[in-house]
């Protein structure tokens, strides 16, 4: 889609190439007052710029702010969404020098086997998906980002997307499999956090329901082999270089090497 207006498609360059040049940009470059349209319209032109320019074909999504805790970080009432492009991490190993102000959050995987839609129920979904365990790594176009941007920056900037690495899929995963789950993050061998499932919007399925209805809205698919990153667990902690593991009772474990 192209931009609707000049403005829409001066702030859609600002932040493409804030990506490509791996440079931070001041928060005033996009402006704090977007409401959810408009940042949702300049997050979906990047995506396409980034795919028909640099070839970074859409990976899937990352969903974020599905506890009241971190809603409330930034004024909302809602999930919201990014898209998340490139490849995955080569061999679950990232570099320190090609990030901009990352985090690390734990998050289950879903990967569609086939296309998701709208009028899929939960357990339609569970039924269409693998799930992973996984780590997220968000990062932001924005300088001194978290948590100062606001709602419409954070979507602006495709919900902060950095990467996601996932770890061995599993079929047949049951409502009930999902329902409190309790995952550990540790690095180089230390606990750093923990969390459960219940704080992904009461469950993780749920927050893959959202979605689904979300991008319905907007006119865009939950395609066969696309990947969603369904909400964290835990508090986003800095990333910092070493080793972490994921753990998450009874689906399997993630591993993160950052140098």
């Amino acid at each position: 889609m192209a931009a609707k207006n000049s403005r829409t498609a001066e702030l859609v360059d600002v932040l493409y190439e804030a990506h490509m040049r791996r440079q931070s940009i001041p928060k005033d470059r996009i402006p704090a007052d977007l409401d959810k349209e408009q940042a949702y319209e300049i997050q979906r032109a990047v995506t396409e710029k980034k795919a028909a320019e640099a070839g970074e074909q859409l990976r899937g999504y990352k969903i974020s702010l599905t506890s009241k805790e971190t809603q409330d970080l930034f004024a909302s009432d809602s999930p919201l969404y990014g898209a998340v492009t490139g490849p995955a991490p080569d061999r679950n190993t990232v570099s320190l020098e090609g990030l901009l102000s990352p985090l690390i959050e734990l998050e289950l995987i879903f990967i569609a086997q086939e296309d998701l839609s709208v009028t899929d129920d939960v357990q339609a979904i569970l039924e269409k998906t693998h799930v992973a365990p996984g780590i997220e790594v968000p990062d932001s176009r924005f300088e001194d980002w978290f948590p100062n941007v606001s709602l419409g920056q954070v979507i602006a900037d495709s919900a902060v997307a950095g990467t996601f690495v996932a770890g061995t899929p599993k079929a047949g995963v049951t409502y009930s499999q999902l329902e409190r789950v309790k995952g550990t993050l540790k690095l180089d061998g230390r606990e750093i956090a923990s969390g459960v499932s219940t704080e992904v919007l009461g469950h993780p399925v749920h927050a893959v329901k959202w979605l689904i209805e979300e991008l319905h809205k907007h006119g865009l698919p939950l395609k066969k082999g696309m990947a969603v990153s369904s909400g964290t667990f835990i508090l986003p902690k800095p990333l910092e270089r070493g080793t972490y593991t994921a753990e998450y009772e009874g689906i399997g474990a993630a591993e993160l090497v950052v140098k």
